[in-house]
């Protein structure tokens, strides 16, 4: 008998729980920022990404959200303004990102259909620059070290790391489409602290250098002017501006948000129960 009536007395508690707890559902694209693309947001060259994850209410306005969301991002000077054509750089990566988000919502949505949103927090990403040559074969960028990071003719260059910290914050609007279910868009910018998401940042390195030291394809992919039918096909030399260092890159994703509670109660998907009823422990003869 105490151990039903403990049961009792916990069971409202379990299932506010259960109904403060969503899953959610991220569908989008994603893009960046930087020196192979300086627009602030823009659908160019964006690509298809997506994300899951959990959801906490706290309260009727204040979530906490932790996930994980997939993206690309790339950049193709032959696409960039007209001055930096004659570089020929592109580069394309994919985005692994695993995020903790604080999130406000401005209405209630117990009382309101409509509500903005903000969110902000910190993120982890993982990516890996790439490229094409002239052949079509894959070549990533990092080990080349293109603008020569690593070698001991440049000791001020350090190589970046491909795991990096964001903070990620944003905004949307939500649509409460029934009592389980929320429906959301949303934009979310991510800060970086680098500047080689594009494996390009300050200048040219000397050739000789670089081709002693990581090989010939290393200056083939560091500067890719002479592939142009008019192009220069003369190397620039040491400390020529390749890049924008006074800017650190971003990338962003927007898209479609759903969150779905996780709820064993009265409520189903698709029900009609009572989203502030309660369930009672059954009478004791």
């Amino acid at each position: 008998m105490r151990k039903l009536f403990l049961l009792c007395l916990l069971f409202p508690f379990v299932m506010s729980a259960q109904q403060r707890l969503h899953v959610t559902l991220f569908g989008g694209f994603s893009n960046y920022q930087g020196d192979l693309q300086d627009k602030t947001f823009t659908l160019d060259q964006s690509n298809g990404a997506f994300g899951a994850g959990v959801k906490y209410d706290l309260t009727s306005h204040i979530s906490i959200r932790s996930g994980f969301n997939y993206g690309r991002v790339k950049g193709d000077d032959k696409l960039n303004k007209p001055i930096l054509q004659a570089r020929n750089l592109s580069f394309q990566s994919k985005i692994l990102e695993g995020h903790l988000l604080g999130e406000y919502t401005f209405l209630d949505l117990d009382q309101n259909r409509f509500s903005p949103y903000v969110f902000g927090g910190i993120a982890v990403f993982h990516f890996n620059p790439y490229t094409r040559d002239t052949l079509g074969n894959k070549i990533f960028l990092h080990p080349l070290s293109t603008e020569g990071q690593g070698l001991a003719a440049y000791p001020d260059r350090k190589p970046y790391k491909l795991t990096q910290f964001a903070i990620p914050f944003g905004g949307g609007i939500k649509l409460r489409i029934n009592e389980n279910a929320v429906l959301g868009y949303e934009f979310g910018f991510r800060k970086t602290f680098f500047d080689y998401l594009d494996d390009l940042s300050t200048t040219y390195v000397d050739a000789a250098i670089l081709v002693l030291e990581k090989g010939p394809k290393a200056v083939e992919m560091s500067y890719r002017g002479g592939e142009l039918k008019t192009g220069n096909t003369a190397y620039p030399a040491d400390g020529t501006i390749r890049g924008g260092s006074k800017f650190k890159d971003w990338y962003y994703f927007t898209g479609i948000t759903l969150a779905v509670s996780i709820n064993t109660g009265n409520r189903s998907f698709f029900g009609n129960g009572n989203r502030k009823g309660r369930t009672d422990c059954p009478k004791v003869l």
